[in-house]
Formats: structure tokens, C-alpha cells, sequence
């Protein structure tokens, strides 16, 4: 199932502005609230109406504003997940999931599938969030849609029922070979669920590539931050190449990235990618003094925050991560600490 996309929309003084093409992939909008994630979907299943541009749905034109074309949102049957459930109060959960399977065997295997058994005859205002969500994913996949559109879908939900839920999304679009679109503001979930991301900041598409692609470069800062980087820093183009302001050295590998005319205006690095090095190797290329700030334990890992004790504090040098296994930070935590940002680790934005 193909889609196509190309449509604006302005909101007061919000402007959507979207270009993308899908097909049959499960395709992820990734990006923060009020970016224009959920208008997105809301144009593509009929409830807004563009101010301009296409829709096309596997050959068929949802929406058109030169012709004027603007099929009702009942018969383009897109299968659409609300961030707010948009259950009936009026009917059980039987009776909601009902309606979406009409037939009483297939709406109680949903019921099953979905984690509901002994809720069928509650009522909306009877249940916790997350079984609300469960409710109405339940119902959407059970009316069989051509092309389906979750819209943070575990947002509601404890770590074990996310867990469960997600493998359950896996093996329903592992069999819906239609496709469809997730849109979240967690790069893990997307990432886990999805085969290609968009990235979306103010309203605008900055960047779709493969979902491996935009996590190994992201191409813009907006990508780069939402993908969970922790460390970015802006890079002055010197004579003797580029120096890393915010990280307070020069750094190299960057020169030799791009095409010869290529400006960076900006550089990353993961908080796992960065390495340790002992003392004496602290004159090699892109090696940071560290002047550690705080060590926070996580459950699996250790997070050091840390910046370049080469320079003042006071000039603003931003406050860096880096994060290491639990037996690693046992065998470097009482000597000074070193870090060199590997060259080839580097993420390189243009903009």
C-alpha cells in the first residue's frame, strides 16, 4: 500500500508544511511535541482539511485541493489510533471493540489478544489509561483497515504492558503487509517497530532516511537531538581546520568528511562512542581533560557528566556526557579521566 503525502496546513500561526511518500513499510514520524506530528495524521484520515497540496492513498486521491477532492473520512478507511483513545462512553468494552470486528468470535480473540479478559462489560470511565489505549487499538485492528496510523500508542502504559503491547503491534503489522504510519516522540520506539523514520520539527519533514541511517548521521540538528544525542557542539572553521567551540578543542576528521566546498556548522558524538585513554595519551587528536561534574548510576550503566577542565567555566563550555557499563567505570573512576571522540564517530551537520 502506497502513500503520498504533500499537503500544508496553517494553524493560526502554526504552518504545516509536509512532503513523504510510504509503501508497504511501517514509517515513523519522529519529533517533539506540537511539532505537527498528530495534524499530520488527523489531514491524512480525513478529520482536517488541508489548505492545499495531495493526498493519494495506493493510486486513489483522498485529497486534492486544485480539484477539489476530499473524500469523508468514513470511506477512506484508514485505521486511526488516537492519543486520546476516542472511545464510546456509552458502551462496554465488548461493545466498543464490537464495533470495529462486528462478529462476536473475532471481537472476543481481540479481547484476548489485547490483555482484556474480565474487562468486556466495563465502561470507558472504568478503565485505567492503558487499558483504554488497549481498548481502542484493539477495535482500530479489528475492522481490518487498509492502512493504519498509531499515534503514540504506549504512551499510557507501564514498562511490562509497553513491553507486551509492542510485541503484539510487531506481529499484527508483520502480517498486515499494508503498512502503515507511528508517530512518536521516542526514538527507541520507533526505532524498534519501525523501517523508516521521518524526523519533524515545526511542522516541516528535516529529514527520512532508513531507521539505521538516521540514527549512524542524522543530517540536521534537529535529527541529531531527537535520535539522543547527548553531545553536540558548534564548529568555527579555522586555518588550521575546525575547532569545537562548546567542547573547547580542535577537532579533527571532520576536513576530510564532505566535499571540499562543505561547510559543518555543527558536530556529535553518541555518549557510549566516547573512549577512554590514559594520561599519557592525552596530546593524541580530540582528547578531552575532563573535569567531572557529577556520576549518576543508572541500572545498568554509569552516566558521567563532565567538561573540559583545559578551559574556564565560566566561558560557557557545554557540560558533556559520557556513559559506560558498571564494570567499566569501576576500573577508570579513581584515575583522572581522559576521553578521545573518535573521528569516525563524529555525527557532521550542515545545518
Amino acid at each position: 500500500m502506497s502513500l503520498y503525502v504533500d499537503i500544508e496546513k496553517r494553524c493560526g500561526d502554526f504552518l504545516l508544511r509536509v512532503r513523504f511518500e510510504t509503501e508497504n513499510e511501517m514509517f515513523a514520524i519522529l519529533g517533539a511535541s506540537g511539532c505537527g506530528k498528530s495534524l499530520t495524521l488527523k489531514c491524512i484520515a480525513g478529520i482536517e482539511k488541508p489548505d492545499t497540496g495531495v493526498i493519494n492513498l495506493n493510486g486513489e486521491v483522498l485529497f486534492d485541493a486544485a480539484k477539489k477532492i476530499n473524500v469523508p473520512t468514513r470511506k477512506r478507511n484508514i485505521g486511526y489510533l488516537f492519543q486520546d483513545y476516542a472511545l464510546f462512553p456509552h458502551m462496554t468494552v465488548f461493545q466498543n471493540i464490537m464495533c470495529g470486528a462486528k462478529d462476536k468470535d473475532k471481537t472476543r480473540e481481540y479481547i484476548e489478544r489485547f490483555f482484556l479478559k474480565g474487562k468486556e462489560r466495563l465502561y470507558p470511565a472504568q478503565l485505567s489509561g492503558g487499558q483504554k489505549q488497549r481498548v481502542a487499538l484493539a477495535r482500530m485492528l479489528a475492522q481490518n483497515p487498509r492502512f493504519v496510523m498509531l499515534d503514540e500508542p504506549f504512551s499510557a502504559l507501564d514498562n511490562y504492558l509497553k513491553t507486551q503491547l509492542e510485541r503484539e503491534v510487531m506481529n499484527v503489522m508483520e502480517s498486515f503487509e499494508n503498512g502503515g504510519i507511528f508517530v512518536s516522540h521516542d526514538r527507541n520506539e520507533v526505532y524498534r517497530l519501525t523501517d523508516r523514520i521521518a524526523v519533524m520539527e515545526h511542522g516541516s519533514i528535516v529529514d527520512i532516511q532508513s531507521k539505521h541511517g538516521i540514527f549512524d548521521a542524522p543530517k540536521t540538528l534537529a535529527a541529531t537531538l531527537l535520535t539522543g544525542c547527548k553531545n553536540i557542539t558548534r564548529l568555527e572553521r579555522r586555518k588550521t581546520g575546525y575547532f569545537a567551540l562548546d567542547w573547547g578543542i580542535p577537532l579533527s576528521g571532520v576536513d576530510a568528511a564532505g566535499a571540499p566546498d562543505t561547510v559543518f556548522c555543527y558536530a556529535g558524538v553518541r555518549a557510549h562512542f566516547l573512549e577512554p585513554v590514559c594520561a599519557y595519551e592525552r596530546e593524541v587528536e580530540n582528547v578531552i581533560a575532563c573535569e567531572i561534574l557529577r556520576v549518576i548510576e543508572d541500572t545498568f550503566s554509569f552516566i558521567v557528566l563532565f567538561t573540559n577542565r583545559a578551559v574556564e567555566m565560566k566561558t560557557g563550555y557545554a557540560v558533556m556526557t559520557y556513559e559506560l557499563p558498571k564494570e567499566e567505570w569501576q576500573k577508570i573512576k579513581d584515575k583522572p579521566l581522559y576521553l578521545r571522540v573518535p573521528a569516525d564517530k563524529l555525527i557532521l551537520m550542515e545545518k
